[in-house]
């Protein structure tokens, strides 16, 4: 779905198009096709806390890369169309009610609703890029790129479809490939023959909009762990369940600081101004690393519904794994980020990746509370947002 080479001919309907001048604002049908996923982040969490085994993490992964790739190709797509004419509009509309299905087949996606959410998968992504070849009609180098896209990305359908038709390891299999051959397929230009590949320079895309729409994806999710914490609070409130919502509280609040505080802003100001590079640092930023970022919310979710179920427990293996895990994954995304971008390694998110590593082992030989898990993972996040303050004065990215 990556254009590849630009050209001078008039649109067929340019009313469709974006213009390319600045930061192209984030619109309100971007925003309403978000809130769908909203329901999605809540599937994913759920399905981690009913599976907390190697095998539920893994699938849990599957189908997160699978919805992001469903949302982040529609975001490249109104990265070149307009959101609020009414044919983009209606796409916009009609993928979020797919994507609704979709999410609503999660819970049991690797059993019986398995071929239900491969075949609305396939309407999504071959559907969308369909459309997008009538609405780039008269853009060679915008129809060039879909028309290379189409191939894989109707192939790499296929076989989720065939991932559904079959069942237990063999489902995890295919849809594990089909992850594989996305990342490949887009890692060198969705190459077919006769037609070479697409060229990342030659993408012509907005970084800066990419930016804050993934950025938006993050703050929906950080949203959804809110939720959670919220509504499992109410089923019973008393004091120590109020210290354990206030650590999950503070535990949210953190995660946004680190990603909104300062870098949120700046990143967009960095790919808007890429220039050649802003194709090839949207590809690995947005298609690739962000998923990372948002698994760590996803898991920090789960931890904080175990953590608010009983907070004096002791922490078993999966309890440590959780409220340490969540924010490590959440802090590595981002750590890859910020040295994707400005090319510098990000000390402090590496650093508190690997404390939060280590105490993984110390958790579980040392039998603490869960809240105490907790507390040591907002005890190192704010250790980062402390040293991220310092080096704004030092002038750090």
């Amino acid at each position: 779905m990556t254009p590849s080479e630009p050209s001078v001919a008039a649109p067929v309907r340019p009313q469709l198009l974006r213009p390319r001048e600045g930061v192209q604002p984030t619109t309100s049908t971007e925003l309403f096709f978000d809130l769908v996923f909203i329901f999605t982040i809540t599937q994913l969490s759920h399905y981690l806390i009913a599976h907390l085994d190697w095998r539920g993490a893994a699938r849990t992964g599957l189908l997160l890369a699978l919805v992001w790739l469903v949302w982040v190709y529609t975001t490249w797509l109104t990265n070149w169309l307009q959101p609020d004419q009414g044919p983009v509009r209606a796409m916009l509309i009609g993928v979020g009610l797919a994507s609704l299905l979709l999410s609503a087949a999660i819970p049991d996606a690797f059993g019986s609703t398995g071929l239900l959410f491969a075949l609305v998968y396939v309407v999504v992504q071959v559907g969308r890029t369909l459309f997008a070849l009538w609405a780039v009609q008269g853009s060679p180098w915008l129809v060039a790129g879909f028309q290379q896209s189409l191939p894989w990305i109707a192939g790499t359908s296929v076989l989720v479809v065939i991932g559904g038709l079959v069942g237990g390891a063999a489902r995890d299999t295919v849809w594990a490939g089909v992850l594989v051959l996305e990342v490949v397929g887009l890692s060198i230009g969705y190459p077919v023959p006769r037609r070479g590949r697409s060229r990342p320079e030659r993408w012509m895309v907005e970084g800066g909009h990419l930016a804050e729409r993934c950025a938006a994806f993050v703050l929906i999710a950080l949203g959804e762990s809110i939720l959670v914490t919220g509504s499992t609070l109410t089923s019973h409130v008393d004091l120590v369940k109020s210290g354990a919502f206030l650590l999950a509280f503070g535990g949210s609040v953190a995660l946004w600081w680190v990603y909104f505080a300062r870098s949120a802003p700046a990143a967009t100001e960095v790919i808007a101004h890429a220039g050649q590079r802003t194709g090839a640092l949207s590809r690995v930023a947005f298609n690739f690393l962000h998923p990372v970022i948002v698994a760590g919310v996803v898991v920090t979710s789960a931890a904080d519904e175990r953590l608010l179920r009983d907070p004096g427990a002791r922490a078993t293996t999966v309890d440590v794994l959780l409220s340490l895990g969540g924010p490590a994954l959440f802090l590595a995304g981002h750590a890859a980020y910020k040295a994707l971008l400005w090319r510098t390694l990000p000390t402090s998110r590496v650093t508190a990746v690997v404390v939060l590593l280590a105490l993984m082992p110390v958790g579980v030989a040392a039998g603490v509370p869960v809240a105490g898990c907790a507390a040591a993972a907002l005890a190192v996040t704010v250790a980062v947002i402390m040293a991220d303050r310092s080096g704004a004065r030092r002038g750090a990215p």
